[in-house]
């Protein structure tokens, strides 16, 4: 039992029960620090009746029914202590997880799930019925849903590897079945960079890495231009989804994001870690994390004296890797999240980098990559019809390779104008060069790249730490550029709520630097970055001397080309 003056931290936050059940849903909470007795429950800012929640030593399981509530935050409170808040959501998407006795190695040596697979259902037929048919024939039990991509997942009388390909070659034959969807490996380790402490009598490697990007620039500018006396800016509350695992509230980078919380801040709702340099808590920090307390500073959090507040939500839904992401994505997405930040992506088996060699880290199998690329097709076409606001940031990866080849990469290789690419860059060794140079910034040797990366960000970024005032270790990474450009977009949107996927990724290329040198549209051993800079996107001037080059974010300009959008998009 804990003491009174323990932490409250909620955990994990899942469903439970019947996975399939719209109508009144069962939700189970791990929560560390309770002591006796049955502790309040918040959900959207309201007590839960008593009768709804149930308690199971450190576990709460909450009824709550979809007639009665939305999705929204929950926190729990326990005499004069609040927990971190998580984000509840009404959204039925919901797949199962293996546990550690239900996955093998596979031929290639990687983690594959034995019996849970997902089924990607013809469009023409009613997923549920069809689903439900199949798991009779072929005596399985549909556990799982991502109804709005007609996905159900089933766990098949499966002992091993042999059996389950046996029962997938049968499934993906019949007429009904789109895709079979098999499930290797976690992605938790994503594309974490790894942890470089700073050198002895060498400055921190990335004490000035955002300058590459005007970081401190864009914030000075929002700051001054929405409160303006002339030409007011009325700035929209946006919400944003990371699909992460955790965040640790435990550091002073997020401590004052416990209890309730609501815009016209800014605010995070997570499940809470004890990794202050979890992946996670580094990539939220990079939007939300407090300033000059410690590690980490956030670009979102820097702006909420004149913002209308940013939700960042971070939702993993559960630990059934790339197609958990996807079921929480479309949970977020209909929960009115307007920009995704995908912080995470695969390689197939066999992709080369652009030196000729094998990629060796975060590989999945052929038939894998088969299923996971028609989920993310089923994903996509669904977004652009239902949601064709809702624009996704993905990170380019660090395999030194090719991020737009569809046979090596997912989902970055993906051509739709809702997902954005980003790639990481790294200040020059060099001093003395101005901002707005192509050689102040420069490629980092293990980001992908070529004509599918729409812009490069800076990669570096100081974890938060456990004490105030403390240097955090530094992560760099693709990860860790891609929420640099989720959170100016969600700037730019509470600027101009109007604009589209595609209007944001115009005025990201218009304002962008330029790095690298000029090939003239021609990959040059490798060395393209981004897709060239052209001259439609410099005012159509041919000789201008970003012609050609790569495209290196501008966080201020962008911003400005948002405030200057407004009355003009249609």
């Amino acid at each position: 039992m804990a003491n009174a003056e323990d932490p409250l931290r909620v955990e994990s936050l899942n469903r439970c029960g019947d996975l399939l059940e719209s109508q009144r849903q069962e939700w189970c909470l791990k929560v560390r620090g309770l002591t006796a007795g049955v502790p309040a429950v918040y959900l959207n800012g309201e007590s839960l009746s008593e009768r709804v929640v149930r308690r199971d030593g450190d576990q709460l399981r909450v009824q709550v029914k979809s007639t009665e509530h939305k999705s929204g935050p929950l926190y729990v409170r326990d005499d004069q202590r609040q927990s971190n808040a998580v984000w509840l959501t009404m959204g039925n998407s919901h797949v199962v997880a293996a546990g550690p006795n239900e996955v093998a190695k596979n031929m290639d040596g990687l983690t594959s799930y034995v019996d849970l697979i997902s089924l990607v259902i013809e469009e023409d037929h009613d997923g549920r019925k069809e689903a439900e048919r199949l798991a009779a024939k072929y005596g399985a039990k549909v556990v799982g849903s991502i109804a709005p991509l007609n996905l159900y997942q089933l766990r098949l009388p499966a002992r091993d590897l042999v059996q389950r390909d046996a029962l997938v070659l049968r499934l993906g034959s019949e007429i009904s079945v789109d895709a079979v969807v098999i499930e290797e490996s976690a992605p938790e380790r994503a594309e974490e960079g790894a942890s470089r402490p700073a050198e002895p009598g060498k400055p921190e490697p990335d004490s000035d890495e955002w300058a590459a990007n005007r970081f401190l620039d864009a914030v000075n500018y929002y700051q001054r231009r929405i409160p303006a006396k002339q030409a007011a800016i009325d700035p929209q509350p946006i919400r944003v989804g990371l699909i992460e695992r955790d965040v640790d509230f435990d550091t002073p980078d997020f401590a004052d994001y416990l209890g309730p919380c609501s815009v016209p801040r800014t605010c995070v709702y997570a499940r809470d870690s004890e990794k202050p340099q979890g992946h996670g808590t580094t990539v939220a920090g990079i939007l939300a994390a407090s300033w000059d307390q410690g590690g980490n500073t956030g670009f979102l959090r820097g702006l909420d004296k004149t913002s209308g507040g940013f939700e960042v939500i971070v939702e993993r839904n559960s630990d059934a890797g790339i197609t958990a992401n996807i079921a929480a994505s479309v949970n977020l997405v209909e929960d009115g999240v307007r920009v995704l930040n995908w912080s995470w992506g695969i390689h197939r088996v066999g992709a080369r980098n652009v030196e000729g060699d094998e990629v060796d880290s975060l590989l999945r199998s052929g038939i894998a990559m088969g299923g996971y690329e028609e989920l993310l097709e089923e994903f996509f076409l669904w977004l652009r019809k239902e949601h064709p606001d809702v624009v996704v940031v993905n990170s380019a990866g660090n395999g030194s390779s090719f991020s737009g080849t569809d046979e090596y990469r997912l989902p970055s290789s993906f051509i739709t104008e809702q997902l954005l690419v980003v790639g990481g860059h790294q200040r020059n060794e060099r001093t003395g060069i101005a901002v707005d140079n192509p050689a102040y910034a420069v490629k980092r040797n293990s980001s992908n790249i070529d004509m599918r990366v729409d812009i490069t960000a800076s990669a570096c970024v100081h974890a938060s730490t456990t004490k105030a005032d403390q240097t955090g270790a530094v992560h760099c990474g693709t990860s860790y550029a891609t929420p640099m450009v989720t959170g100016l977009l969600a700037a730019m949107l509470s600027i101009n709520p109007e604009l589209k996927p595609e209007q944001l990724r115009m005025l990201l290329r218009r304002s962008a630097m330029a790095i690298g040198d000029n090939y003239d549209f021609e990959p040059m051993d490798a060395e393209d970055l981004t897709a060239p800079i052209l001259p439609s996107e410099r005012n159509y001037q041919l000789n201008d001397k970003d012609v050609g080059r790569s495209a290196r974010l501008d966080m201020q300009r962008a911003l400005d080309l948002a405030v200057k959008s407004r009355g003009r998009v249609r």
